[in-house]
């Protein structure tokens, strides 16, 4: 049973009935995909912020961060700071603060790198999202690919000894110790608590993911089926590479740029092509490189989007030769 269905006709009825469009024609359908791919999204957004509401409320990223620093992992540590890095904020810019926090905390550089590449391409609204677009299956290969990326990331980075290239900004801020403040309240108000901060996340990114799914819809609608295939194909060595320098001028957070990979998948383009232009424009940005500066230096910026950029690529050569979406 499609759990959507209700959303399809309402879909329907809105493109159909109510504006009036053609069904098959390329406004009518674009416009039957915004709707749908939108309130389907918007959805699922709700809910799982008041589920993350709730998680946060009783797992903070601050006990996570200090569990990590609490003994010695032998190497484990790469995977635990990459597995943190999913569960924590939507962009670069918002994780340069526990970023901060992780050194200070006296973890080491490549471990944090690890969390730093891994915070902007993969958090929670990303994997709900993912899966409800192309199913489970590629979404757990998708978290694992991002996980990896940022575990292999780190460890290359910390065989670099890449400390010295930290900024001064780093090292001025004094390690003042965050105190988890845990307030009390009744059930009821907890429920009211975790539904205004999960209404508020949802407010939050909800322009980026309309915005994203307006794009998608576009290439839904306007752009012929099959039209990528004459270009890019996942035997086109070149396509990863290119796909990937491309996103680079670009900026958006993961939510954003998923329904416009939806899009590109179906119009031809291979899955892994369009998995490292994903990853390329969350992980990879030019703006991003900005707000970097203020913690790395360039040498350690250099090497940071160069590693990246490397295994970003390997994954969009992987998911192209061994990923099916049938």
């Amino acid at each position: 049973m499609n759990i959507f269905y209700p959303l399809e006709l309402t879909a329907d009825y809105l493109s159909y009935g109510l504006f009036n469009l053609i069904k098959g024609s390329h406004l009518g359908d674009s416009v039957n995909f915004f709707i749908y791919d939108s309130l389907k999204i918007l959805l699922l957004l709700l809910a799982i912020n008041y589920l993350m509401a709730i998680i946060r409320h009783y797992l903070p990223i601050e006990k996570l961060r200090d569990f990590l620093a609490s003994r010695k992992w032998y190497g484990l540590d790469y995977l635990l700071a990459a597995v943190f890095g999913t569960i924590t904020p939507f962009c670069s810019c918002s994780s340069i603060p526990l970023f901060i926090g992780f050194l200070e905390a006296g973890i080491p550089l490549g471990v944090t790198l690890s969390f730093l590449i891994v915070s902007p391409l993969v958090n929670q609204v990303a994997v709900v999202l993912f899966a409800g677009l192309f199913g489970w299956k590629v979404t757990v290969l998708y978290v694992v690919a991002a996980v990896s990326l940022g575990v292999v990331g780190g460890f290359i980075l910390s065989k670099l000894k890449l400390e010295k290239y930290v900024t001064d900004y780093v090292r001025k801020i004094k390690n003042d110790k965050l105190e988890i403040k845990t307030e009390k309240l009744s059930r009821k108000k907890l429920l009211f608590k975790f539904w205004r901060e999960g209404l508020a996340m949802t407010k939050k990114i909800t322009p980026y993911v309309l915005i994203g799914i307006a794009v998608g819809a576009a290439i839904h609608g306007f752009v012929p089926a099959g039209f990528f295939e004459n270009y890019i194909t996942a035997e086109n060595l070149l396509a990863v590479p290119v796909a990937t320098i491309v996103a680079v001028p670009m900026y958006a957070n993961a939510v954003g740029v998923i329904p416009i990979m939806q899009s590109l998948v179906e119009k031809g383009i291979p899955l892994g092509t369009a998995m490292a232009f994903m990853l390329a424009i969350v992980g990879l940005s030019l703006p991003e490189a900005l707000i970097l500066k203020r913690v790395m230096k360039v040498k350690l910026l250099i090497y940071f989007f160069g590693v990246t950029t490397i295994n970003i690529m390997i994954i969009g050569y992987l998911f192209n030769a061994f990923v099916n979406l049938n």
